[in-house]
């Protein structure tokens, strides 16, 4: 999946509330979209300014066959994965 893939998917989940969260442990800091500190929105606004170089795409630390995207930009830091039907946030945060 291209860059332009990537960021067409997160952006319409979030748009259309196809999204979960990963459970962690420090989740009121690293996911500020769980916490309800950012709206879906403001995310969205962010994922909107990303071009490719503000992307990385590693293997998940628990399934190598999960993609994790990182958009790193504007001091953001959005990490997800997609997970059938839904994408997975987990982490959010500034």
């Amino acid at each position: 999946m291209g860059f332009n893939d990537i960021k067409t998917r997160v952006i319409t989940a979030l748009n259309n509330g196809a999204y979960r969260h990963e459970q962690r442990n420090d989740i009121n800091v690293k996911n500020l979209l769980a916490m309800g500190v950012v709206t879906a929105t403001e995310v969205v606004d962010v994922l909107k300014r990303c071009r490719s170089q503000h992307c990385e795409t590693s293997p998940h630390h628990d399934d190598q066959s999960i993609d994790v995207h990182v958009f790193k930009h504007d001091s953001w830091y959005v990490k997800f994965y997609f997970f059938d039907p839904d994408t997975v946030f987990i982490s959010v945060h500034e």
